[in-house]
């Protein structure tokens, strides 16, 4: 989850120190009744009761389903498009993030309908009826602009079918803290030695601490429900950064047709250069695409037919009136409404099939059970609001219920999982994705595979402040596998760098190096790491567990086309591209944003540029096409040693650029049996169920197929095969690139275009079939080996084995890129490499440009796929989250 901790740090560092001293303790020990997941009974150490479902879950596990796949945004995207285009009665969204403007297919010349506003508005003229709930940011640490979300969509639609609720109410608003609060404080005089005199109450008010509601906390989950019958969740929200294909290109400057983009205004971001600024106005893009690459983002999301899809429009009702009960029944909005919506028992495993009577009371599984009556009493409305709320459920259950036929039903087997309490959902604490985690991994036999965003997690109750025990598992099961002999191996893949801007040396990226920090703890640092544990107990942890990270290149199109198209057209290109994007980004009328650029000369700078660029294009010695060369690490991809370009004013060499592959998946399949995908971190924020609200599925597939792990045979799930499979295929640079414009299988929701698409058998398919063999281990380390040294050699990119303290890091990284403001007198705008991060290192090679070239792309000819290895000793010999501003026990809460 991209929080962007910077910007809050700066609007909160004038009381870090009263923190400290108020609110920290002695030493932060956390006390000895604290929430932790190692109790095996329904009830928690906090004593809320949890339910009887299998992982305490408040769902049951349910069979009769379907599911299918998606890898990476372009997939996903693509399957949301059809469904919202086909939506005939409702469409239920819950995001952290949503952007009306992004575009679910690619390029938008060609796919201007998908827009997702478009479509939204399309159904809602159709009489579908669109309920959205987005998280509501705290505007002075993130950008997101809900605001905009919500306004934006409810404002332009015409018939009322569009509500939009914002949840949490963090803070009173911004208006009154200017006003009150902050007022008489500034009045005050009050420095930081004054306000560590204010008790802690005080101080809880000014981080927003109140009634056991935290500042930071946010809604994360991801969701789309359509017609109450497809669901689609995972880990991708519906918002720009996220939408790419499987070969990850980072360029986007398109010299010989703009039609050809890919990435419209802000939609082209790198985390870690600039974080999204002013996304109301989406044309306002300050990233500069023709030196800065953006950053690739990797994810997995799912579909999902069949009686799960009770249990997930169960839990989307349920915070939808929880939010409509504590915001709006007191405001009587117009139009704003609880949701009415009866539960099925459809395909409950191990309960029978029961058909409720016609107008009877709700009655559903685990929480919510008497939700209405409990919001009631939480919230003390009175009788006549609880009245009204039951008269329109009971109007609208008849056509509510979702028909099933009685008896088994086949199919898959899930279950959903989540994280939620009550300041998120009015609900007692659950944590059931964190125990389906630890229960999954401690009952693997062979293998564990898992990608996440972050990595923090406890193996002992040492291990402050850190509570979440998934460690713990994985320390035992590694153990138990020595112990017996077992043929057992765990991969574990996340980002090199949490996404989040800033020189990691620079005060600004506290945040990103103590997240880091914490992942460092968790695995191979501090005294109780997983693999400190494990050495203690006299085993080799490297033999059962390894970490990767993703990383890729590319190279920007900034030949001297782009020069001559502009002479010509006497128009810049950032201009040009400029009246693309608005050109095609159009809606409502006039006054929507961006209305600036909507005149006669901005659309005339399209037409002149792409004149120019037609008269360009035939006199070119570089074709079209080459505007990325992401294909040429993928399978039949062309070589980048026959990349044609044209010199101009930028050489070659500097149009070469890298940046890691940033990994958003939230996923863990085990033994090719077993799946769990969702929006879960693996950190605390996300496992303890009283900080971010998550959601997830676990799904288990009764379709087999023969395979071998181990070299034994083995009967795998066909679904988990097939993903876990696919996705290290596409790792590896054993999947071929992805066109975005054509239709499969693979980017249709489930139930059209039959099942998931896989070349079963095909030689790259046996490449990755057992991942306990040793073929497949010589294969995976080799190419991540590879890989590493190649963008070591050419990119110098940082975490880096080779960088064990500041001074290296100075050497190695921080000399060969210098600021781009703080270096301006020495910035040589021909070679970006002196002064733009993520260029090649021209120090490492010939000085002859036309040589140094031919040597960089025999450097990055042995790249296959984005695996790198994860630079495990990276600061090994600092304290990485102490150099600059100190850390507390809030913060320290607030970053794990």
């Amino acid at each position: 989850m991209s929080f962007l901790f910077d910007k809050a740090k700066q609007a909160l560092q004038d009381v870090e120190k009263t923190v400290r001293e108020n609110v920290g303790g002695s030493e932060g020990v956390l006390p000895a009744n604290v929430h932790a997941h190692t109790h095996n009974t329904p009830e928690c150490s906090d004593r809320d009761k949890h339910h009887m479902h299998r992982f305490q879950s408040f769902a049951p596990q349910r069979e009769g389903n379907e599911s299918k796949w998606y890898v990476d945004g372009c997939s996903y995207m693509w399957a949301v498009s059809v469904a919202l285009e086909h939506a005939r009665d409702s469409i239920w969204i819950l995001d952290w993030w949503l952007s009306p403007e992004l575009y679910l297919r690619r390029p938008p010349a060609k796919h201007e309908q998908y827009r997702l506003d478009r479509l939204l508005f399309a159904a809602a003229e159709r009489g579908v009826k669109v309920n959205i709930i987005v998280y509501k940011e705290v505007t002075q640490a993130l950008t997101l602009s809900s605001s905009h979300t919500k306004h934006w969509l409810e404002d332009n639609d015409k018939t009322g079918n569009i509500r939009v609720f914002r949840h949490p109410d963090h803070l009173p608003d911004k208006q009154t803290l200017a006003s009150s609060f902050l007022s008489s404080i500034k009045q005050a005089g009050m420095s930081p030695a004054k306000l560590s005199q204010l008790p802690g109450d005080a101080l809880k008010g000014i981080y927003g601490v109140t009634d056991g509601n935290v500042l930071y906390w946010a809604h994360h989950e991801k969701l789309c429900l359509v017609d109450g019958h497809i669901a689609f969740m995972g880990g991708l929200d519906l918002c720009y950064g996220r939408w790419d294909t499987h070969q990850h290109s980072i360029a986007d400057a398109h010299p010989g047709d703009l039609d050809q983009i890919i990435f419209p205004g802000q939609d082209y971001n790198n985390a870690r250069i600039m974080d999204f600024q002013d996304v109301q106005h989406w044309q306002n893009n300050k990233l500069d695409r023709k030196y800065n690459s953006r950053m690739g983002w990797s994810d997995v999301s799912l579909s999902l037919k069949g009686p799960i899809v009770e249990d997930l429009k169960d839990h989307f009702a349920q915070r939808w009136n929880f939010i409509y009960y504590e915001k709006y029944a007191v405001r009587k909005v117009e139009g704003v409404h609880p949701l009415p919506y009866r539960p099925s028992r459809a395909g409950i495993i191990g309960h029978p099939y029961q058909q409720a009577e016609p107008g009877a009371e709700p009655e559903g599984e685990g929480q919510y059970q008497h939700f209405r009556d409990r919001m009631h009493s939480h919230f003390q409305r009175g009788q006549e609001i609880l009245r009204d709320s039951r008269d329109r459920m009971r109007e609208g259950l008849q056509g509510a219920e979702t028909s099933y036929p009685s008896g088994p039903l086949g199919g898959m087997k899930c279950q959903i999982v989540r994280s939620c309490t009550q300041w998120s959902h009015g609900v007692p604490l659950e944590h059931s994705i964190a125990d389906a985690y630890i229960d999954v991994i401690k009952r693997s036999e062979h293998f564990v595979y898992m990608e996440n965003q972050f990595f923090i997690t406890a193996t002992d109750e040492r291990q402050k402040p850190i509570r979440n025990r998934i460690g713990a598992a994985i320390v035992e099961r590694i153990l138990r596998a020595a112990r017996n002999g077992e043929a057992w191996h765990m991969i574990i893949n996340i980002p090199a760098v949490p996404g989040f801007a800033g020189d990691l040396k620079s005060d600004d990226a506290l945040s990103t190096r103590a997240i880091m920090e914490f992942q460092y703890n968790s695995i191979n640092r501090g005294g109780y790491s997983i693999y400190q544990q494990v050495a203690k107990a006299g085993v080799d942890p490297m033999q059962y567990l390894r970490f990767y990270n993703l990383r890729n290149y590319d190279r920007i199109n900034t030949s001297s086309a782009m020069a001559r198209v502009e002479q010509e057209a006497g128009v810049a290109y950032d201009d040009a591209r400029r009246a693309h994007d608005v050109r095609f980004g159009q809606t409502v009328d006039s006054t929507e944003y961006g209305a600036e650029y909507q005149n006669q000369p901005a659309d005339s700078n399209y037409q002149r540029y792409q004149q120019a660029a037609q008269h360009v294009r035939e006199s070119s010695s570089q074709p079209l096409g080459w505007d990325s060369v992401a294909a040429c690490y993928m399978l039949d991809g062309p070589s980048i040693l026959s990349a044609p370009w044209e010199d101009g004013d930028t050489n070659e060499l500097d149009a070469f650029v890298s940046e890691e592959l940033y990994i958003h998946s939230k996923l863990l399949i085990a033994d090719d049996r077993t799946v769990i995908c969702g929006s879960a971190n693996l950190n605390d924020r996300s496992q303890l169920g009283e900080h971010d609200s998550e959601i997830a599925v676990l799904i288990e597939d009764p379709q087999e197929v023969e395979t071998t792990m181990a070299g034994a045979p083995w009967r795998a799930a066909r679904f988990a095969a097939q993903l876990r499979r696919f996705i290290f295929r596409k790792h590896l640079g054993l999947l071929r690139p992805q066109d975005c414009e054509r239709e499969d299988a693979n980017r249709l929701p489930v139930g059209q275009g039959g099942p998931n698409e896989y070349d079963w058998g095909s030689r790259e398919d046996v490449a990755v079939a057992d991942p306990l063999s040793e073929s497949f281990d010589s294969l995976w380390k080799q190419t991540a080996y590879t890989n590493t040294a190649a963008f070591a050699k050419v990119f110098h990119p940082v975490p880096s084995d080779a960088v064990r303290n500041w001074r290296d890091y100075g050497d190695y990284y921080e000399r060969f890129f210098k600021d781009e403001e703080a270096g301006k007198e020495g910035k040589d705008v021909g070679r970006p490499s002196t002064w733009k991060r993520g260029h090649v290192v021209a120090a490492e090679f010939d000085a002859d440009p036309k040589v140094a070239v031919r040597q960089v792309k025999e450097e990055l000819a042995k790249v296959r796929g984005t695996l790198v290895e994860m630079p495990l000793l990276f600061l090994k010999e600092e304290d990485i989250a102490k150099e600059g501003l100190g850390l507390n026990k809030f913060t320290e809460d607030v970053y794990t």
